[in-house]
């Protein structure tokens, strides 16, 4: 998925809710997710401390992440098969939540790993 600079900037400033929702259909249509990699995966935190793993739907909105605390990284894709089968349920497992898709001004959506693989799962049954 190749992202101009004016969907960019549009989706960017959708609210978290819609940009949740837009992540959910373009990763049910494009089957891969894009996390923000160096040395290991970048991480963020919810404010009560508990541990988030940042993911976007296209290359480019990570790359725009990749700044602050994140400099350095390199968007990094991992197929929608390995997110379902194998980083959810590690997520679960350690207590991390998903962080779905943050910007630069917002931290992104944190549902429970329950709640996001139930959405994508009924975004993939339409397909």
């Amino acid at each position: 998925m190749k992202v101009s600079h004016k969907q960019l900037s549009a989706v960017l400033e959708l609210s978290g809710q819609q940009r949740l929702e837009y992540f959910v259909k373009v990763v049910a249509d494009w089957q891969e997710v894009w996390g923000l990699y160096l040395d290991g995966w970048a991480l963020a935190a919810t404010d009560d401390g508990v541990p988030v793993f940042p993911l976007w739907p296209a290359k480019e909105y990570a790359q725009v992440c990749a700044e602050g605390e994140w400099k350095g990284y390199e968007p990094r894709s991992i197929s929608l098969d390995d997110l379902m089968r194998v980083l959810l349920p590690k997520l679960r497992s350690d207590a991390v939540l998903p962080g779905v898709f943050p910007t630069p001004t917002s931290r992104g959506v944190t549902p429970s790993v329950e709640e996001f693989m139930l959405a994508l799962e009924a975004q993939l049954e339409q397909y």
